[in-house]
């Protein structure tokens, strides 16, 4: 049986796909405020999710999303048992729409905005997993190789913050960061309302125990 993040990993790339040589499916799924103020077409928070710029764009987030994904889906196992699943897709679902409540409040009128692409909810699963795990390794381009989760964290978050801020680049680092800021938030309030498991004391330990 595959798993959720193969189930999402495949959808997404089905249709994305369609997408590339069918502008129509683009249209009526990608992130377009004037469309949801004054249409209320609110599920474009989550359908923009599933299409993509170009196969660049594509491959980039679901490489990340597969590199991170299964990895926190069996956390969310182990964490909440048969619930885990569950409240693991709904994690990533609720990102893709939350990490846009920014972006739509700025930009409800502006009828040349638009946006595309699961990063926000990407962004929501390797934050999961940083703050599971967070002397996990990683790297990114620039930033040195195999850091740890704790430091690579808040630099992605200050990186995307001041990006955001400068703009110009046709890149939606706000739903990066509040995507992130999400992905730490639903593991927080979930495993704290459904758990006896107190995510921040784990949390705090293991920087201690990495530093010991």
């Amino acid at each position: 049986m595959f798993s959720i993040t193969i189930i999402i990993l495949i959808l997404t790339c089905i249709i994305s796909f369609t997408a590339f040589s069918n502008q129509r499916v683009i249209d009526d799924l990608i992130f377009y405020p004037p469309a949801i103020t004054q249409r209320n077409q609110w599920y474009r928070f989550i359908t923009n999710g599933v299409i993509h710029a170009d196969i660049a764009h594509l491959a980039f987030n679901m490489f990340s999303f597969y590199m991170f994904g299964e990895f926190v889906e069996r956390y969310f196992v182990a964490i909440f048992d048969e619930k885990g699943k569950i409240l693991y897709l709904a994690m990533y679902v609720s990102a893709l729409a939350v990490c846009l409540i920014p972006t739509y409040f700025q930009n409800r009128d502006n009828y040349y905005y638009r946006s595309l692409g699961a990063s926000g909810a990407v962004s929501a699963v390797i934050f999961a997993g940083i703050f599971l795990a967070p002397t996990i390794k990683l790297g990114l381009l620039f930033l040195p190789a195999f850091i740890p989760g704790f430091v690579f964290g808040p630099l992605y978050l200050i990186l995307s913050a001041y990006m955001a801020k400068r703009g110009g680049d046709n890149i939606n680092h706000s739903a990066h960061f509040w995507g992130a800021v999400w992905g730490v938030v639903f593991v927080i309030v979930t495993c704290l309302l459904l758990t006896g498991f107190n995510p921040i004391t784990s949390f705090l330990n293991q920087i201690i125990d990495y530093f010991s």
